[in-house]
This record gives C-alpha cells, structure tokens and sequence, in this order.
C-alpha cells in the first residue's frame, strides 16, 4: 500500500536557500528576548519577517527595477522539450529572472548552449553542473 502513495507535487530542492547571518551578542539577545516573549516562533521567523518587512518598505523602487530590467518574476522552468522547440524554431533565449530559474535534468550542456544566448538570475539557478558549466560564460 504504501507503494501506491504518489506525492501531489514535486518537491524542488530549490523552494529556499540556506544563507549564514552574522549578528552581534546584543542583536541576537534582542532576536531571542522577542522569541521568548512569543512575538515570533523562533530566530528565522524574526529575520524572514526582517527581510520581508524591508522588501516591502522598498517595494516601488523594486517594481520599477523589475520593469526596467525587464525581468520574469517568480520561478521559469525550462524543460528539455522547451528548449527543443526553440532550437526548432531557430530562436535563441535571453533569460532573465528574478526568483528560481529551473532547467530540468535532462537538459544536456550542448542543448543549453545551442538555445540560450544569455542568462541573468537575481534569487537562484537550478541547473545540473554540466549545463551551469556549459553557460558560464553566458551567465551574468
């Protein structure tokens, strides 16, 4: 029976990214007192709703840069028949991202090469290290 369980969706590896934060003994002592005194779970619930908080205090300035720089928003993933159809279709890719950019597993480096001209990630890529090798001169 438990064979026959399928996961609903996929898990991706890439949802968060682990980062290390440096802070002073009295910063971490004010995180923990907030901790303590229930106004936040725990220490990552403090900095995520930190980060949160000023990305939202900075949102115009953010918007108009996304615009500016005329960046997809959110997670873009690219699978091997994607980029097939590209190649196809004698067109070449200029990536842009902010969030995750996914290219699948199955991708091989000589694929991305032939299909993407270049490729911008503001967040994360996720790609096999043969086709990050492969693009790395093309990632900027």
């Amino acid at each position: 029976m438990a064979g026959n369980v399928q996961p609903l969706r996929p898990k991706l590896s890439g949802d968060t990214e682990k980062i290390t934060v440096n802070l002073g003994y009295v910063d971490l002592g004010h995180i923990d007192l907030l901790v303590q005194d229930g106004f936040y779970s725990n220490r990552t619930d403090f900095i995520r709703t930190a980060i949160r908080n000023q990305i939202e205090r900075h949102s115009e300035a953010t918007r108009q840069s996304v615009a500016r720089k005329s960046l997809d928003l959110g997670l873009q993933h690219f699978s091997r028949e994607d980029l097939e159809a590209i190649r196809e279709a004698g067109q070449r890719l200029d990536i842009r991202v902010l969030g995750l950019a996914s290219i699948a597993a199955d991708v091989t480096p000589e694929l991305a090469r032939a299909t993407i001209a270049s490729i911008s990630v503001l967040g994360a890529l996720q790609a096999s290290d043969a086709v990050k090798k492969a693009l790395a001169d093309r990632i900027r």
